[in-house]
């Protein structure tokens, strides 16, 4: 086997290509983080960007986008908002996990989202976790069904209220593919004031992110990987949106937000279900919700995939002054968020401490 290391805009179409048949041949979810297009995007945004890419008998048999940080830290590409990440191999490809980080000149591969079935590095995963799905493979009617069944009082709820947002402001309007800059932005302010609302970082603050959504709306390549902005509108005003990816088969929930102004109408949850019908109209058959608790996702959702957090280490001095910096601090924050109530004090004593900054 021989290894070669790139940066995701040296990959040739050839490449792209052969990173798209693998990927089908795996049988794995099409998850859009996972196609080459994500890469190609963060390339672009990131100088610290690579894939390697595995050859086997004069053909290219696998493909690991990471990211490279000083004294040989690798990353999973775009960690801190790809949902899904790992290698994509050829079946049955042999190959050590301290083979291929020792080839990217990597001490550590660190993972958060780490896709189920990656046996190349599920070994090294500290703790598991679902990322909540909703399936409309059979039509947005059956999942609809199944949600009345379910939660019968949540539905004709939420139900309730887009009858009485649209009779309140002259009718609501749902677009899956919003190509309007300008939504983008709103959407960006939105959730933008919800971080800071809810004591967290602010993702759009930084330059890489921001940019890197840009790039991924303004995209409009066919494949396995585009942007799409979903808006809910009440009249001629917007007052939700969502910014996602999707593949020809699932639609990566990604940034939703909404004006808080319209938050006793529920305008987000309203907006996901606008999403799933349109999405199974789409001929999408699962929306990926994410990792990470929240009421809405229960509700809605109708089952989970698994992902993993984790670090893959090659041994040596950096390796271990890696784990004994990162390793306690993931230990503790696993620790609550398996927790529910310590995890609710949790947040709300973010919440208690952004209230504080903002003066309230």
């Amino acid at each position: 086997m021989r290894i070669t290391v790139v940066t995701p805009g040296e990959l040739g179409a050839s490449h792209t290509e052969a990173w798209r048949e693998l990927r089908a041949s795996t049988g794995a979810p099409a998850n859009p983080f996972m196609e080459p297009e994500f890469s190609l995007a963060v390339g672009r945004v990131r100088a610290q960007a690579r894939v390697a890419v595995l050859w086997e008998g004069g053909e290219a048999a696998g493909f690991f986008p990471y990211e490279r940080g000083p004294l040989g830290q690798g990353r999973a590409i775009g960690l801190g908002v790809s949902d899904c990440q790992g290698a994509v191999l050829r079946p049955g490809l042999g190959i050590d996990p301290r083979e291929l980080l020792r080839a990217c000149s990597l001490a550590t591969w660190e993972f958060d989202n780490l896709e189920a079935g990656q046996k190349l590095f599920e070994p090294d995963a500290a703790a598991g976790f679902g990322s909540p799905v909703i399936e409309v493979g059979a039509g947005y009617a059956s999942y609809e069904e199944g949600l009345r069944a379910r939660s019968p009082k949540f539905l004709r709820t939420t139900l309730a209220k887009e009858r009485r947002l649209g009779r309140q402001t002259g009718g609501v309007r749902f677009v899956f593919d919003e190509r309007d800059p300008a939504a983008l932005r709103r959407l960006m302010a939105w959730k933008s004031a919800q971080y800071r609302r809810t004591g967290r970082r602010d993702r759009f603050a930084q330059r890489w992110i921001s940019s890197l959504v840009r790039r991924l709306h303004e995209s409009a390549a066919a494949g396995g990987c585009r942007g799409v902005l979903s808006v809910l509108y009440a009249g001629n005003r917007p007052v939700a949106a969502h910014f996602g990816l999707r593949s020809a088969t699932v639609l990566a929930c990604w940034f939703p937000a909404y004006d808080s102004e319209f938050a006793k109408f529920s305008p987000g949850l309203v907006l996901h279900l606008r999403m799933a019908e349109a999405a199974a109209g789409e001929g999408i058959g699962l929306l990926d919700l994410g990792r990470g608790a929240a009421e809405y996702k229960d509700a809605l959702k109708t089952g989970e995939l698994r992902v993993h957090e984790g670090t893959s280490l090659r041994p040596g001095a950096r390796a271990a002054l890696h784990w004994l910096g990162r390793e306690p601090v993931r230990r503790a924050r696993v620790f609550v968020t398996g927790r529910p109530r310590l995890a609710a004090q949790a947040r709300r004593a973010l919440n208690g401490a952004a209230r504080l900054r903002g003066g309230r």
